[in-house]
């Protein structure tokens, strides 16, 4: 049987796909991250994040918390050096979500916010979505998780569009304490169906295999 207790750890040098273009997913660190990640998250694009009347100081808490309770983790993906991508995954049983929806074992809850869409190459075609797929697989294959659950605000229809297409399945709009979202979950299999019909998926990405049998 697989092992469903999740490790919410990223390794020390970083987790690095083994696809181009994404070079690795490391730790989040609180202090010295803070003041770009408030410069990204109090931009109007970032409005669903719910960060933007937050200072410095408190997005620097709000991470420090994240990353000290045991049940979480906070990654920043890099491309070409540069930092584009924050990752953020969470036990769902330890979070308001888990009054929304019967938790199962290897459960993840997940959020990412993407940053500007550019590299020091040149733009990058279908950027977004390489960066979900490649968080996708290190939440299974890493993590060893066997679902990944979601609430993205009702109103955020890009995400809804995007979830989609890596094969999450909608439940059912859920009332939470600051926003109305779209409680939504994939599993190992869904992922692993949506991008076989996905011609721009990379399996290099994946550390082995994506199977139902795959987190042993």
């Amino acid at each position: 049987m697989p092992d469903m207790k999740i490790d919410y750890t990223i390794p020390s040098n970083g987790w690095r796909p083994r696809g181009a273009g994404i070079t690795r997913l490391r730790a989040l660190q609180p202090a010295a991250d803070a003041p770009w990640l408030h410069a990204w998250f109090t931009q109007p694009r970032a409005s669903f994040w719910g960060m933007q009347q937050h200072t410095v100081a408190q997005v620097e808490a709000a991470y420090a918390e994240l990353v000290g309770s045991g049940h979480a983790l906070a990654g920043v993906g890099e491309i070409e050096g540069r930092d584009a991508f924050v990752l953020e995954c969470y036990d769902p049983a330890h979070d308001v979500l888990g009054t929304h929806v019967e938790v199962q074992p290897g459960d993840v809850g997940m959020h990412f916010f993407v940053g500007p869409a550019h590299a020091p190459s040149g733009p990058i075609p279908g950027y977004t979505r390489h960066v979900f797929r490649t968080l996708m697989c290190f939440i299974f294959e890493h993590l060893r998780a066997q679902r990944v659950v979601v609430e993205p605000d009702i109103r955020n229809q890009k995400v809804h569009a995007l979830n989609a297409a890596m094969g999450f399945v909608v439940h059912a709009p859920i009332t939470l304490p600051h926003k109305t979202a779209l409680l939504s979950s994939c599993t190992r299999e869904q992922f692993r169906r949506a991008m076989a019909l996905d011609s721009r998926f990379d399996s290099l990405l994946l550390e082995q295999p994506l199977t139902q049998d795959a987190a042993t």
